[in-house]
């Protein structure tokens, strides 16, 4: 459940920080973790990124904190109902976690700027930043430049057979 599925009866003002993830059905955040990763900023770091979201479970995003690498997989602490197996020594990023907003309040992905859950969608905006992503541009060039090679050689032919008449 999330803020969203509430019934439209249910009084949220009741919702604090303490209880808030006994409301949470899934315990949504533990059902992933995050890295960061470098800007892309060449076609090379993008067929990395392609490589990357081509396996299970694996996304990529780009928020206000920048790109990042975000591996689905629940934690195996997290019990049935939604409670921590190993709380009192949970490990530290556990404890810092805040849910002032979390997922219970929003999607994730409202937040981001640019989300890759596929690599369909990444290839999309590869192609889209690189006009040349897949070479065509180039094979097109390489064509007309023979082409146009073919028909200099074909005026001089031409122009060679008058002469010789």
């Amino acid at each position: 459940m999330t803020l969203a599925t509430l019934p439209v009866d249910f009084d949220k003002s009741i919702l604090t920080p303490e209880n808030k993830c006994s409301f949470c059905n899934g315990s949504l955040c533990c059902t992933y973790i995050t890295q960061q990763i470098d800007t892309p900023r060449s076609k090379s770091d993008y067929t990395h990124m392609l490589w990357q979201v081509s396996h299970e479970h694996i996304k990529i995003y780009k928020d206000e904190d920048g790109w990042t690498l975000l591996v689905e997989g629940k934690c195996m602490h997290l019990q049935p109902g939604g409670m921590c197996g190993i709380y009192e020594t949970r490990p530290h990023i556990c404890r810092e976690h805040s849910n002032d907003y979390c997922e219970f309040d929003a999607p994730s992905e409202d937040g981001f700027d640019l989300y890759f859950p596929t690599y369909e969608s990444l290839l999309k905006h590869c192609k889209k930043k690189f006009k040349n992503w897949d070479g065509k541009k180039k094979a097109k060039k390489a064509v007309k430049k023979s082409k146009a090679r073919a028909k200099k050689k074909d005026t001089k032919k031409s122009k060679d057979k008058k002469g010789k008449k």
